[in-house]
């Protein structure tokens, strides 16, 4: 039981954090999620590695722990790996915690994929008891852990740690952010022999048979409370269809399992404060709106027209996202309603040509970026008057709500965290069939209906008075939190 004299405490610990390391959603996720609790009178906190790219300039640390010993087996022998703990605090946000090692982050360049990666994961998921368990001014009351990278976190405190007195009383939540990443290989093509039941205890970080553990799997099976990102979505992994072999196991464990949908920082993806769009504008000033379309289509060289209806895309080019049924039925789209799309985003290279081929035989209609760019999916919010979001699965999905503040209306397949926020001819389009024709029609539907102004403009203030606030998801995490907390 937490003492009622001082504030509920949470230790949230992921491979990346916003603004130190991103390189993908599950950043702002840790960023935004703390500091939205920390406005509730919580105690948040994180803890992420030290990797070399963290501007040291910018950011000035501050000395935690010194010469932490992280075995990589049991625990207190040898061998150990020797790390630092330092922390900073950004206005607003969570104290941050960072496991500092140069063999294992201060030297690589990247945050992900290195052939090592079992083991860097491994040492953060040790190295977090072990600072609870050496730093005397805090310990958390709960433990909250980020997708397959810190799924083994649990484990270890079951098998290890709450063996310890001081950190006995803890609890571990365990965060599933898309169920198709579990480990450091890919889940769906593995050997009988080397299946992971999550029944045997953990090896050594350093022995090859460490390598070999399903981490989701684990993360699942040991953690006290298991969140999804999106209510929709923890159903359909129930379902053989999107549960990636781990069906049975999530209906066994349905108890523990809650869905909390992701939010959205509205101080940020504001268009009337955003400074990377040409024209600011609120809800209902549309006119002013018109103005970054008209600038869309100059950056991109594509025929001028406010009439013209303009699709964007702006995410990871990934089969996950449908892009297969995209490229089935684009040339119609462009040939039946002179239609533009706006493309950016990098990705597989089968999407990356297909839209540079698109691009050569369509100049004026196609819009193309195939690098990492941090302002112009705002600027796509901003001037385009639909959002192409046909995924194959989505377990939230934050560009759908991205889009909406900016008044962008989404098309969308009827998954997972597209399904809780986008309804059908209010704040967007929607299909449930994963077919080309499908979407033919539903994007043929919202043309039909962008040609009569007054309900799209309906629809476009509809998305912008939209709350997905991280407030929202907060309030959800908290309650959860305290009746983990109030159990013996």
């Amino acid at each position: 039981m937490v003492e009622k004299k001082r504030p509920l405490r949470i230790l949230f610990v992921g491979s990346e954090m916003w603004p130190y390391a991103s390189a993908g959603g599950l950043s702002r996720v840790m960023s935004y999620l703390p500091g939205a609790l920390m406005r509730t009178g919580v105690d948040a906190r994180v803890m992420i590695p030290k990797y070399g790219m963290i501007d040291t300039e910018k950011y000035k640390f501050k000395k935690v722990v010194m010469g932490l010993k992280v075995p990589t087996g049991k625990i207190d022998k040898e061998p150990m790996i020797i790390c630092n703990v330092l922390s900073h605090q950004l206005p607003g946000s969570a104290l941050t915690y960072f496991l500092e090692n140069r063999e294992y982050y201060e030297l690589r360049a990247n945050v992900y994929q290195y052939a090592d990666d079992h083991i860097r994961w491994g040492l953060l998921q040790k190295g977090v008891w072990e600072f609870i368990r050496a730093y005397d001014d805090w310990v958390p009351d709960i433990v909250h852990c980020h997708d397959w990278h810190t799924g083994l976190t649990a484990n270890f405190f079951k098998q290890t740690y709450r063996k310890i007195e001081k950190l006995d009383n803890i609890k571990t939540v365990f965060t599933i952010h898309n169920l198709g990443f579990q480990a450091p290989y890919d889940h769906r093509f593995v050997n009988p022999l080397d299946e992971d039941n999550g029944n045997r205890e953990i090896p050594d970080i350093l022995d090859g048979e460490f390598a070999k553990l399903n981490s989701m799997r684990r993360g699942i099976i040991y953690s006290d409370l298991v969140t999804t990102v999106s209510p929709t979505y923890t159903k359909e992994i129930l379902t053989k269809d999107y549960g990636e072999g781990l069906d049975e196991l999530l209906a066994s464990v349905k108890y523990k399992l809650v869905g909390i949908l992701n939010g959205l920082d509205y101080d940020d993806y504001d268009p009337l404060t955003d400074v990377n769009i040409t024209q600011n504008y609120k809800k209902g000033e549309w006119v002013s709106r018109l103005k970054n379309k008209t600038a869309l289509q100059q950056q991109f060289n594509l025929k001028k027209g406010n009439d013209i209806p303009m699709f964007g895309i702006s995410y990871r080019l990934t089969d996950q996202k449908g892009l297969n049924l995209v490229t089935d039925i684009m040339e119609t789209i462009i040939n039946e309603f002179d239609a533009q799309l706006v493309v950016n985003g990098d990705g597989e290279a089968i999407y990356k040509t297909y839209f540079l081929e698109l691009y050569k035989k369509y100049p004026q209609n196609i819009g193309l970026n195939l690098v990492y760019d941090e302002v112009l999916p705002r600027q796509i919010f901003a001037g385009a008057d639909f959002l192409l979001h046909p995924s194959k699965f989505e377990p939230c999905g934050i560009v759908q709500m991205e889009a909406m503040a900016y008044g962008c209306i989404p098309i969308v397949r009827e998954v997972g965290g597209l399904a809780d926020t986008v309804v059908d001819e209010e704040n967007g389009f929607t299909f449930s069939e994963f077919k080309p024709s499908s979407l033919l029609l539903t994007m043929a539907r919202a043309v039909e209906l962008f040609r009569h102004g007054e309900i799209i403009k309906h629809m476009r203030a509809a998305c912008m008075e939209q709350d997905f606030s991280w407030k929202i998801a907060a309030e959800k995490y908290l309650r959860n939190y305290k009746k983990l907390v109030g159990t013996k």
